[in-house]
């Protein structure tokens, strides 16, 4: 193949991925474009890229699956290579031949791998042949009792979506038509399939880079059997799984993963998954020809730069030297918009804060023993409903696992994270969790050790919160000029506070804050010996900023920053420690009976269509069933009855576009 030069490449994708393509492409001293939608028009990656192309519309399927605009884009841009990134139209055969028949160089496998392997059930039949162990295939049609339980999958496509568990043939055709309009959605393609479902399987990966020249290299495996809704969320290298079982079980799931790509003539980069059991048997589950979310572990444990190495394959560059080899141990976390313990619904908002520590790079190898960050938000960032709900992916390298784990945890930990809710306390409990330490966890992680089970007293304590919440604000208002009590002399522990003498006892001071459900005030003042907390005893204060209170308490000093943002009419503080945070609605003295809803009143949680109605007004109901079904950020999201009861009131049809907090459903419980 005759060497291609590369001069500017665009980048068909958003968010994360197009950021860390960019980060290469700047160190190798190539023009990077960028293709936005509208809901993207500020987002980080378009600031980045030297030139970037409006795709007019929001929807993916008006902007990022338009590969007409997205070629049409490069050559406005004057762009020579076009890189997919993963997700949209990664895995679009089609794609890549338009690209390739627009003159311009396509940073992916052959048009023809893609289509081998796009089809899973087309790509298990291929792997058979070529003696790669797989799971039989079933027709949904034809799935007995005794078949219980399988897997609905979408054939296109990938990340959990159009993907379901069905435990009992009634269940079957309702799983089937779900995924098979999650998969349309996401995909383009609404084909689905099944297959047994292994209950207790582990996730393990081999990440292969083949070039022209008949080289073919298996960079190590990953093990990402962390997982909910069938997507990913914790991934490492080396595979736990294999560490353990040892023998000869590396060497053969390298060796699968070579012949599965010499089987389709691959080119590039690409990942080869297997589901294995406790055993060490394994079996192939599918080949994602593009760069997986989780590379970042490989190219910490090998030291190389994946995107650097799809760069030199299309450009028609051998692969050289010797095969790399794994040293070290790195661990990646995806941090998501999402709320775990309310089965992992996707967040909505703005990313008010965001502050990781301890970054040692950014998109880019960590060093001996350090921390890596690649993101697609920044402070202020607008985490909508057309895309994937990532925020970043965390990566820890070090010398053990142990020691990733450890530092990952301490690092997410003390992330901050202000605006929408996330999953990371319940990262920072998978990660030090006995389970996941020894090594031996596996893809029913999650279903054994629920959110809510994880997360038990994690949190900070809602009192201690509400009071360090009270006191910042009591800071922040002072040094604003509210409230001011008149002439004296400013107190050194809470800068801005007036301090004035009187001959009576000065009275409490309340505020008062939510957590969730409950409330909690705060009454507090500051008599002749410091700091009063009524029905607190032990506490001193020794500072209080707008940013930060320092108390003392029971002899241990600790420190909390304290940071604040509103959403709609809610204010909001959010508290963070070293070792815990939380965050706290400011609970107004007056309530406004307009914002009140009415009784058993289901909501919108975000916004998105409905997409299917299952009950009328005047429905009798029970509780959990599913009445409306949302779709959101490429999912479908069922909302449930809260109680056993009556539908009495239903003021949405299918195709209507709901914005967060419409009203879906009332349901009347009898209840008082």
């Amino acid at each position: 193949m005759t060497e291609v030069p590369i001069t500017s490449v665009l980048v068909a994708n958003r968010g994360e991925i197009a950021r860390r393509i960019f980060a290469t492409c700047r160190r190798r001293g190539l023009d990077t474009v960028a293709v936005f939608s509208d809901a993207d028009a500020d987002s980080p990656h378009v600031r980045e890229a030297d030139a970037a192309v409006r795709l007019p519309g929001a929807a993916p399927a008006e902007t990022y699956l338009r590969g007409d605009l997205i070629i049409e884009a490069a050559k406005r841009a004057g762009a020579d290579a076009v890189h997919p990134g993963y997700g949209f139209l990664s895995e679009q055969a089609d794609f890549a031949r338009a690209v390739q028949a627009a003159g311009l160089v396509w940073i992916g496998p052959d048009p023809e791998a893609i289509a081998a392997m796009g089809s899973k059930v087309a790509a298990k039949a291929r792997m058979a042949a070529a003696g790669v162990p797989v799971l039989a295939d079933l027709e949904p049609s034809a799935v007995t009792e005794a078949d219980l339980p399988v897997l609905v999958k979408a054939s296109a496509g990938g990340g959990g979506r159009g993907m379901r568990v069905v435990r009992a043939l009634a269940d079957l055709e309702t799983a089937v038509a779900s995924a098979s309009r999650e998969a349309a959605a996401a995909f383009g393609d609404p084909t689905v399939f099944c297959e047994r479902f292994v209950e207790s399987g582990h996730h393990v990966e081999v990440q292969i880079v083949a070039d022209a020249h008949g080289t073919v290299w298996a960079l190590g495996e990953r093990e990402c059997s962390l997982q909910r809704r069938h997507q990913k969320v914790i991934e490492e290298a080396p595979a736990p799984l294999v560490e353990r079982i040892g023998g000869d079980l590396r060497a053969r799931l390298l060796a699968a993963g070579r012949a599965a790509a010499s089987a389709v003539g691959y080119l590039g980069a690409g990942t080869v998954e297997f589901l294995a059991d406790a055993a060490g048997d394994f079996w192939f589950l599918e080949m994602n020809t593009r760069l997986q979310v989780e590379h970042p572990v490989t190219e910490c444990v090998t030291g190389v730069d994946l995107v650097g190495l799809q760069l030199d394959v299309a450009a028609g560059r051998a692969l050289t030297g010797a095969e790399p080899t794994m040293t070290g141990h790195a661990i990646e976390a995806r941090l998501y918009a999402e709320s775990p313990a309310d089965d992992w619904r996707p967040q909505t908002g703005t990313v008010e804060t965001f502050d990781v520590p301890h970054v040692t790079a950014r998109f880019a190898h960590p060093g001996a023993d350090g921390i890596r960050l690649d993101s697609g938000v920044e402070d202020g960032s607008v985490v909508g409903t057309h895309y994937d709900a990532m925020l970043a992916k965390v990566v820890a390298y070090a010398p053990t696992r142990e020691a990733a784990a450890r530092q990952l945890a301490a690092a997410l930990r003390r992330a901050r994270v202000h605006g929408l809710g996330t999953n990371r306390d319940v990262l920072v409990a998978s990660l030090r969790h006995p389970v996941f330490l020894a090594g031996t966890a596996d893809t029913g992680f999650y279903a054994a050790h629920p959110p809510a089970e994880l997360t038990i007293g994690t949190g900070l304590e809602p009192a201690v919160g509400a009071l360090v919440a009270a006191l910042s604000d009591a800071a922040a208002e002072r040094a604003a000029g509210f409230g001011d009590a008149g002439a004296g002399s400013h107190d050194p522990l809470l800068p801005g506070v007036r301090s004035g003498f009187r001959n009576i006892e000065v009275g409490y001071r309340s505020r008062t804050y939510a957590a969730g459900p409950e409330e909690f005030e705060v009454r507090y003042r500051f008599g002749r010996t410091g700091l009063e907390v009524d029905r607190m005893t032990g506490i001193d204060l020794v500072e209080a900023t707008a940013e930060q209170v320092v108390l003392d308490v029971d002899g241990v000093r600790r420190r909390w920053r304290v940071g604040r943002f509103s959403t709609g009419d809610d204010r909001r503080v959010v508290v963070d420690g070293p070792h815990s945070s939380i965050e706290l609605r400011v609970v107004p003295r007056f309530t406004d009976p307009a914002a009140q809803v009415p009784a058993g009143a289901l909501v919108a949680q975000l916004p998105g269509t409905v997409v299917r109605v299952q009950v009328r007004a005047g429905d009798a109901v029970v509780a959990g069933q599913p009445l409306v079904w949302l779709e959101a950020m490429k999912m479908e999201h069922a909302v449930h009855a809260p109680a056993d009861g009556t539908v009495i009131d239903l003021p949405v049809v299918v195709g209507q576009q709901v914005a967060q907090g419409t009203l879906l459903a009332v349901v009347d419980s009898g209840d008082d």
